[in-house]
């Protein structure tokens, strides 16, 4: 029945607006109202664009945006894992076992799973490109909570996190919590030089203070 499919999955899909970043929560980022997966989702997509317009990208911005839209998916049904929680590998295994149980209502799902496939691949100039805009998006936001001053560094109790050998170097060094988060995927993902200006832009500059109220 074409309309219990539709309404299935509209409401597993309505989850993400309800499921906080867990890597906020990790960090005690102290503001009442934390990011959600869906706002996270929302968020990559306005950055591709961006990216798209500005840096003149030789590429399908369409399927970039749709492969932005379920790139989360597997989350409605695993919840949210960093990489510092759950393996990326095994993290990969279960998301897919998740995403074909999620997608089961469309009669056009293996058309998505071929694009989360290609997404998690990132073997075309799109999965790259979308891939770059999911990690970047990652470290504006961080920078924003860091601007607003909603991370204390001494007030880590139960973070893991920060016991990472890379993490606790770049903080030994000096840097604030969203720089050693910029500075920690600059130096362990693949950006190209436009999404690496991006990011070392935020990195030495206050982001918020761009847009200016009238």
């Amino acid at each position: 029945m074409k309309e219990k499919n539709v309404l299935q999955f509209y409401v597993l899909c309505n989850r993400p607006k309800n499921l906080i970043r867990s890597g906020w929560r990790d960090w005690n980022v102290k503001k009442e109202r934390l990011e959600s997966v869906a706002e996270h989702i929302y968020s990559t997509q306005m950055l591709a664009i961006a990216m798209y317009s500005e840096f003149n990208y030789d590429l399908d911005l369409a399927k970039v945006i749709k492969m932005l839209a379920i790139h989360e998916l597997e989350e409605t049904i695993i919840g949210d894992f960093t990489p510092f929680q759950l393996d990326a590998e095994k993290k990969q295994e279960i998301g897919h076992q998740a995403v074909l149980k999620a997608l089961e209502p469309l009669s056009d799902g293996q058309y998505w799973i071929n694009l989360i496939m290609e997404f998690d691949a990132r073997k075309t100039k799109e999965a790259v490109f979308a891939y770059q805009c999911d990690k970047l998006e990652c470290d504006l936001q961080a920078k924003l909570y860091d601007e607003e001053n909603y991370v204390d560094l001494n007030d880590q109790k139960n973070n893991k996190t920060i016991e990472d050998e890379n993490v606790s170097d770049l903080l030994a060094k000096g840097y604030s919590w969203s720089q050693m988060w910029i500075k920690n995927d600059l130096n362990k993902i693949s950006f190209d030089e436009n999404f690496t200006k991006v990011n070392e832009f935020a990195f030495k500059n206050h982001i918020a203070d761009l847009i200016k109220e009238e």
